[in-house]
């Protein structure tokens, strides 16, 4: 009885095994030319400024120009639909925030798949966003500002940067998952809430520390407690959410790098290992306090994992609390 393969099969493991070999020849060379990474948002923010300083320090580490363009419009989207819609050979990166995550949930319709047609690659820093209230409103933890809200429902207005911002979605949270009647007020950016909350025009807000650290610490404002996992280093006195009794509110932002679909996972798993050598530069990480973060550096896995999840936790949330999407 003959026992020689199948022809068929043959070719499949020579297939296999070609693609296997030219997947790592590729991670070998790479890079052989410019990479190209897409901010979606305007020069000058802070992302924009943080992708700047990382894309230094990778130009330094590959060997080849990595190039910053500005891709602004539709909360980010536009940006992303192009790095989704590119070739998947790594060199063309998208530096995002969590933004990314809430898109599915926020947007009626993308032009892209946020899942299948993105490979996150790391998170670089993780940050939280502060509860804040103006000193005049005499609360001084989110427990007392929870029984203020019962006490005189619909009275307290919280305020953000826009519907379906960060801000917007974790003062969300603290409605729903309190159960409080709280009003939102949306503004354009930052620089119309802060003189809001100044005013006590609005009684409370869910800010940036790169923006609001400031503020706090000329006593412009009031912070009582952090949304992320673990305290922040730049404001080590105030308890998070969770430490204040508030577990509903726990959210931690981050500034992350994906690449298109299907990029070989040896050049994902290259430029990981590349992020978290520069994250612990001391020329980097000097810049950790006045942006607010925290540094990550994690594997495509884990951050894919991270990324799967808040887009499902997003998707919920903008159901429970009747956010319209966007068109």
């Amino acid at each position: 009885m003959s026992h020689r393969p199948n022809a068929a099969f043959v070719a499949l493991l020579a297939g296999t095994a070609l693609s296997l070999f030219l997947s790592a020849a590729a991670a070998q060379s790479y890079p052989n030319k410019p990479i190209h990474v897409i901010v979606p948002y305007p020069a000058g923010g802070a992302v924009d400024a943080m992708a700047r300083v990382f894309a230094q320090k990778f130009n330094e580490a590959l060997g080849q120009p990595v190039i910053v363009e500005n891709r602004a419009g539709a909360g980010g989207n536009i940006g992303a639909e192009v790095v989704a819609k590119s070739p998947p050979d790594g060199y063309t990166w998208l530096i995002n925030t969590s933004g990314q995550a809430i898109a599915p949930g926020l947007y009626r319709r993308l032009n892209y798949d946020a899942v299948k047609d993105l490979t996150p690659v790391t998170q670089f820093v993780t940050t939280s966003l502060v509860l804040v209230v103006p000193p005049q409103l005499g609360v001084n933890s989110p427990r007392e500002l929870i029984a203020r809200a019962k006490a005189q429902p619909g009275k307290l207005n919280y305020g953000s940067t826009g519907i379906g911002s960060a801000p917007n979605l974790v003062g969300e949270m603290l409605r729903v998952g309190t159960v409080i009647n709280i009003i939102h007020v949306p503004y354009k950016g930052d620089a119309q809430l802060f003189p809001a909350l100044f005013t006590n025009e609005v009684q409370l807000a869910f800010v940036p520390p790169q923006t609001g650290l400031a503020h706090i610490k000329a006593g412009k404002i009031k912070a009582l407690a952090t949304t992320g996992l673990a305290r922040m280093s730049s404001l080590p006195d105030v308890p998070t959410m969770t430490e204040s009794g508030v577990p509903e509110v726990q959210y931690n932002g981050w500034v992350g790098l994906f690449m298109p679909g299907g990029t070989p996972r040896d050049i994902a798993d290259k430029i990981s290992g590349e992020t978290s050598k520069i994250l612990r530069m001391p020329d980097v990480a000097k810049y950790y306090p006045a942006w607010g973060v925290e540094p990550v550096g994690n594997t495509p896995d884990v951050f894919s994992a991270i990324y799967r999840s808040e887009i499902e936790r997003f998707i919920k949330l903008i159901r429970e609390a009747k956010i319209p999407q966007v068109d």
